[in-house]
């Protein structure tokens, strides 16, 4: 199959560093896939699109291992409230399909931000853009593709 998707093609024309991990792409729980490429849960992350009161959407990166704290991810974007956007309607706004869909190469722009946590890692990984396949990077290198923020995203850990 091909790997050349839009998130790959930025990395390739603005000559970023990457590397590019396959996994079978029906496999769609996060943690099962870190395990399955051998990486730390907390550092695999997974995109999450909101719509915010206001009615603009929001593009939210957390560990796969976590979940989003809508009233965390409100105050990090100035909304009043978010909410996740419903499946259906992940593909006609950003080109994507639940479990491939990446911060990159969305058929919009919508402003980004990265759990906190990141900064731990000297790579993260995240979707390509199509199920099977993530893109593993440094912080700077994605930051270098989009505007991207980064705060306390998740909700607190229950022990």
């Amino acid at each position: 199959m091909e790997d050349k998707t839009n998130a790959v093609r930025l990395f390739d024309r603005n000559k970023l560093p990457y590397t590019l991990c396959r996994y079978d792409p029906e496999e769609t729980r996060g943690e099962e896939v870190a395990r399955l490429l051998g990486q730390d849960p907390a550092s695999v992350f997974k995109t999450l699109v909101t719509e915010g009161a206001s009615r603009a959407h929001y593009v939210f990166m957390i560990p796969v291992c976590r979940e989003l704290d809508l009233k965390k991810a409100a105050k990090a974007v100035g909304e009043k409230s978010v909410q996740m956007i419903k499946a259906k309607e992940l593909l006609p706004l950003t080109g994507y399909v639940h479990g491939g869909c990446s911060p990159l190469g969305m058929k919009k722009f919508f402003k980004t931000t990265a759990d906190r946590s990141a900064e731990r890692f000297a790579a993260i990984a995240f979707s390509a853009g199509r199920r099977g396949l993530q893109i593993r990077t440094d912080l700077a290198s994605l930051a270098a593709l989009i505007p991207l923020s980064l705060a306390d995203l998740t909700a607190e850990e229950q022990n």
